[in-house]
């Protein structure tokens, strides 16, 4: 290699080097001013909005609210943690043991299932797209490394809450209080917060405000797993 070539791979190295740079410091930047700021919206709404306009749906009202901690009934992120992620407040972003068993499952010829953590579905609905690829799969592990070493274990929780589309175009319990329950998120009460915890899964698909017999049972057994788990007592200071 002549030293023409030399440099130049040197200074695309280099060029290399300082863009890695720049991601890191601007995406950090982001999960660490979202520790203290709201978040005005997700990458998940910008996605549902332009779908609502390639689609046609002139009808279509995105709802969001977003609603503070200590206005949010304690039992809706326990709800949360109980039906989804009951290792939250002992993981760091990532349930090993679940991804070992999906792993498995799959080479057994099973349908991969997934293992995402609350952290890691926070990490998707902020910054980036559905869909299953490897590249957004490692965006999603980058994203959920950054908010796990940036934010309290309650923050991550409060902006789950409040970011989670609980209906078709309703993210978070603030606006699915009003819309389904005619109420605020502070007075909803432990079998409202199952039912709200039990259509995340699908939440154009299942109803929180007319529940299908899967969806009852499942916010029964949410219900169930609540009070074993300790109720409020379990979730994070």
């Amino acid at each position: 290699m002549g030293t023409s070539s030399r440099g130049l791979a040197r200074r695309l190295l280099r060029t290399l080097g300082f863009a890695v740079l720049a991601w890191v410091a601007l995406t950090w930047a982001l999960v660490l001013l979202l520790r203290y700021v709201p978040p005005w919206t997700s990458a998940f709404m910008v996605e549902r909005r332009i779908a609502a306009l390639l689609h046609g749906e002139h009808d279509f009202h995105l709802r969001y609210r977003w609603t503070p901690w200590g206005k949010i009934a304690p039992t809706v992120p326990l709800a949360m943690v109980a039906s989804e992620d009951q290792k939250f407040p002992f993981h760091h972003g990532f349930d090993v043991e679940a991804i070992r068993d999906a792993i498995g499952e799959a080479g057994d010829g099973e349908r991969l299932r997934g293992a995402s953590t609350i952290s890691q579905q926070v990490a998707k609905n902020l910054f980036l797209w559905r869909g299953r690829s490897f590249v957004r799969k490692g965006l999603e592990a980058y994203f959920t490394v950054l908010i796990e070493a940036t934010w309290p274990k309650r923050r991550i929780l409060e902006v789950y809450v409040n970011i989670a589309e609980l209906g078709d175009g309703i993210y978070g319990v603030g606006a699915a209080s009003e819309a389904f329950y005619r109420t605020t998120p502070a007075r909803l009460s432990a079998w409202q917060a199952a039912l709200l915890a039990s259509v995340l899964p699908n939440p154009k698909r299942l109803h929180a405000e007319r529940p299908s017999p899967y969806v009852l049972r499942h916010a029964a057994w949410t219900q169930r797993q609540m009070a074993q788990l300790g109720w409020t007592s379990y979730l994070p200071r």
